[in-house]
């Protein structure tokens, strides 16, 4: 009898420790899940909102606008790809556009010189190689008008259990001192892991929100909880 209950005891850790395993190669892997040509552009206000004198920026990095896709990308062909209101973007430019609505604020996408890979596993790898040789990528997109903003929604995905590394390159580029930011991000999983502490480290003179996270299977349907996110901060338009 009890080399029956042993052997029981040790099918169900041999499966517990299997789950485990894949839960975390899961998120190791979350880099390009959760949630992006070279032009200089200013902030641009979300289609349909009024944002004449808008304090707000909604400064984001997303991979669908920073791979090279081809014109007529499949959304279907990546979870990491979105096309919403008609605009080629990814799960983090679909939040910021959700954000941009909702509190009529000004949209201000982040991208980088060189563009990232247009499959999955190679930009996987590059965000790999970034972050362990800590390689600030060149940035294209540059805010021109920071003065005007008090309040900055700044969004990512998590790659590689934090923030991508052009985003490093955002924060190396600009003082937020006195200024409120408010981080979000989409993961498939891994939540901000260490990013909203390596943001406070980066702004010691920034006032640094609690942000909100959004699984990358749940953002297209995310509407209202970003709006009353939004309200609860009492940042609505």
């Amino acid at each position: 009898m009890k080399k029956i209950i042993v052997l029981i005891l040790s099918v169900v850790l041999v499966f517990s420790l299997a789950a485990c395993s894949n839960t975390q190669q899961k998120d190791a892997l979350d880099p390009v899940s959760a949630e992006e040509p070279s032009l200089v552009a200013e902030s641009t206000p979300a289609e349909g909102t009024k944002t004449e004198g808008s304090n707000i920026l909604i400064a984001y990095f997303t991979y669908g606008e920073n791979a090279d896709l081809p014109d007529d990308v499949d959304a279907s062909s990546s979870a990491s790809i979105q096309i919403f209101n008609g605009e080629v973007t990814g799960n983090t430019g679909v939040m910021a556009r959700m954000i941009a609505e909702a509190s009529g604020g000004e949209l201000f996408s982040i991208r980088t010189v060189e563009p990232y890979p247009n499959n999955y596993n190679d930009t996987v790898d590059v965000g790999e190689t970034e972050k362990n040789n800590g390689i600030h990528p060149e940035l294209a997109t540059h805010i021109e008008n920071l003065d005007q903003y008090d309040t900055i929604f700044v969004g990512f995905p998590n790659w590689w259990y934090g923030m991508p590394m052009a985003m490093y390159s955002f924060f190396d580029e600009y003082d937020f001192s006195g200024k409120t930011v408010i981080p979000f991000c989409t993961s498939g999983g891994s939540a901000f892991s260490d990013a909203v502490d390596e943001i406070k480290n980066m702004e010691p003179d920034a006032t640094i929100l609690d942000g909100l996270h959004i699984g990358s299977s749940s953002v297209t349907d995310a509407e209202s909880r970003v709006s009353e996110w939004v309200q609860g901060l009492g940042l609505s338009k």
